[in-house]
């Protein structure tokens, strides 16, 4: 890893005084890598940044449609949200539709990641549930499809439970690759997370950017989920934070998602690509800020969008007076031939 490129660096004063190191790949929905940085076949665990992908049984087996999902919950079922009021009341009132409450959930539970929703709700006097965990919708999403399938909701984080093996199969065939031969381990919310190589995340997310060559079934599913993020981004991150900020400003034409651990993913929708990058820090930071050097490096965004993103895409650093003393930055890594 430490042959890998820097992506993202720290400044402070006229030094770089941190960086970011990592690799990153676009690819194509047949597999062609048209631009790549460091080992873009290493083995990466994705995280949350292939929510995605893991959300389309919902959608094709019928279990969307079996309890009227609309986008704002198809948005939350990829999302790894911030724990406000608008994503908590979702959660339950999708939840009471099905028959099931936050109860059933086998998430855990966390603070809010929004500061002013673990203010709000510790004044409260309450405490978090699991409907505040961030990972809430994808498993909203889960327990949806096991009751629809006539599967026990008990034990469905289980590497063995049907609702992970079907899950486990749809990835498999938008990757290209075997994973239920793959290393796994265990994700913070306890359902799995199986190795695989970064550019065939970047060739599945391509594959929801450009469906064209997937059955009808799963075109759809893609195309629905896809759509839903665009739809209502906030949704899937959070008021005013990085994820959301790219997709409302790039108005639906970068669909993105962040993942524990310096992933981060792009389906680039109007250019028909997939992006996945892995920090090798583990940075959320580091992640961010390389994904908007690559974005600049293959016209993802254009020069308006660019410059609307300009104060999440350059970060300001600053001192406990609140003065900039440097910023966190992408690195300079050029801009890709034909783009």
């Amino acid at each position: 890893m430490s042959e890998n490129p820097v992506l993202a660096e720290v400044t402070r004063g006229d030094l770089v005084e941190s960086v970011h190191r990592g690799s990153a790949v676009v690819a194509t929905a047949d597999g062609k890598v048209i631009a790549g940085w460091g080992d873009v076949n290493r083995l990466i665990y994705p995280r949350s940044s292939n929510k995605i992908l893991q959300a389309i049984p919902l959608v094709e087996t019928g279990a969307a449609d079996r309890y009227n999902l609309d986008q704002h919950e198809l948005a939350l079922a990829c999302a790894s949200h911030m724990g406000e009021t608008i994503h908590v009341e979702r959660v339950r009132a999708w939840l009471g539709r099905v028959g099931l409450s936050e109860t059933d959930l086998e998430c855990g539970s966390h603070w809010p990641y929004s500061e002013a929703s673990t203010i709000a709700l510790a004044k409260s006097g309450s405490v978090p549930t699991p409907a505040h965990n961030n990972c809430s919708g994808k498993h909203s999403g889960f327990v949806t499809t096991a009751v629809h399938m006539g599967d026990d909701v008990r034990g469905y984080v289980g590497y063995d439970h049907p609702v992970q093996k079907r899950v486990t199969q749809t990835m498999s065939e938008m990757l290209d690759v075997d994973l239920f031969n793959q290393p796994w381990g265990t994700d913070g919310c306890g359902i799995p997370t199986i190795a695989l190589p970064l550019v065939n995340l970047a060739t599945a997310m391509a594959r929801c950017a450009d469906p064209s060559k997937l059955s009808p079934k799963r075109k759809d599913a893609v195309e629905r989920l896809v759509a839903a993020k665009a739809a209502a981004p906030v949704m899937v991150s959070g008021t005013g934070d990085f994820t959301t900020e790219i997709m409302v400003v790039a108005g639906g034409s970068v669909v993105c998602k962040i993942g524990a651990e310096g992933m981060f993913t792009a389906i680039l929708r109007k250019k028909g690509l997939g992006l996945a990058l892995k920090v090798d820090d583990g940075t959320a930071r580091g992640a961010e800020a390389a994904l908007g050097a690559i974005l600049k490096s293959v016209g993802a965004l254009s020069d308006e969008e660019m410059e609307g993103l300009s104060q999440q895409l350059t970060r300001a650093i600053r001192n406990r007076a609140g003065l900039q003393v440097g910023e966190l930055r992408g690195a300079p890594i050029g801009k890709v031939a034909g783009f």
